[in-house]
């Protein structure tokens, strides 16, 4: 990180992004949350809490309280990338612009996934949708071939690194910048890579990982590597890459090279905790797990199996 304003300086200065009371009534006070998501989210949210009382009261060890916490705070991180100040602080700091794409892909998805939302909403849905889907995926051969294939670790880290790499670069970048439309095809890339890249990695029912548990720490790690690659060269490159930014940053009192620098190490830092932490705590449970208990798959197919016969009953809405 360039820590002096000139080369000709000796005084180390670190230049973080100030925000003036003007830009406090311009930006941060303005929460809008676009309709079409929020009533997604909203039915998203009754029907996954529908489902998730429907399973809970067979098997609660499934359908965990932890689990309906970390579905909802996963619907919330959504909400406040889209609708708090950050949605309308993007354009005027890459910092900002960050802090969105660490979210969308690096904290929403994993905490969605972590609420087994493929039960929960099987249970929730109208039986006649979830009858539907399922007879897709039993009768179409393509269907399932695709979904092995898109779900694989191999695709899922792929796509999530050209999706990363790719959206950061200058021409790609600074189009989601000047055209509306291609910034929300941006936000809604970077929330699907998410969804894939975790799939893996939290293996959520119905989901059966064609390779060992422990080599998801190793997963994680490789995935470190191009964000470190990317956030470094955002940090130490000593010129602007986002060119929009030469004109947006002055009035929160920063540069725009030091926006981009505090953006750099901003990624650098969350992504490499963020799977360094869920490498540790993978690590640990597989060298704690002496007996192998029933898996949430296993389970999890145990309970949309059961059929009238026992306490559960699906009603058509």
């Amino acid at each position: 990180m360039r820590l002096a304003t000139s080369r000709s300086e000796k005084v180390v200065l670190l230049n973080v992004p100030m925000i003036t009371n003007a830009t406090l009534g311009n930006g941060l006070g303005h929460w809008s949350f676009p309709v079409p998501l929020s009533v997604f989210v909203a039915l998203t949210g009754v029907f996954y809490g529908r489902g998730w009382l429907r399973v809970r009261s067979v098997h609660p060890d499934v359908a965990s309280l932890r689990k309906i916490a970390a579905f909802a705070g996963g619907l919330v991180v959504l909400l406040i990338v889209t609708g708090s100040p950050l949605a309308a602080l993007d354009h005027e700091l890459l910092l900002v612009h960050m802090v969105q794409h660490i979210l969308l892909m690096a904290v929403a998805p994993p905490l969605l996934l972590l609420g087994s939302p493929v039960l929960m909403l099987a249970y929730g849905l109208p039986k006649h949708f979830v009858e539907g889907v399922v007879n897709l995926f039993r009768n179409a051969t393509l269907v399932r071939s695709s979904g092995r294939v898109l779900f694989h670790p191999v695709t899922c880290w792929l796509v999530a690194t050209i999706t990363v790499v790719g959206w950061h670069t200058p021409a790609a970048f600074e189009l989601g910048l000047r055209s509306p439309g291609w910034h929300e095809i941006q936000r809604t890339s970077f929330f699907a890579a998410g969804i894939l890249f975790w799939w893996p990695v939290i293996q959520p029912w119905p989901s059966a990982s064609p390779w060992v548990r422990w080599s998801a720490p190793v997963y994680l790690f490789a995935a470190t590597l191009p964000c470190d690659a990317l956030s470094a060269f955002l940090t130490f490159c000593d010129r602007v890459v986002y060119r929009p930014y030469l004109t947006m940053s002055h009035a929160f009192q920063v540069s725009a090279l030091h926006d981009q620098e505090w953006a750099g190490v901003l990624m650098w830092v969350c992504i490499t905790f963020i799977y360094m932490v869920s490498a540790m705590l993978i690590t640990v449970d597989t060298l704690m797990s002496v007996e192998t208990p029933p898996s949430e798959t296993e389970i999890g197919a145990a309970v949309v199996e059961m059929s009238a016969i026992q306490a559960i009953q699906i009603e058509a809405i």
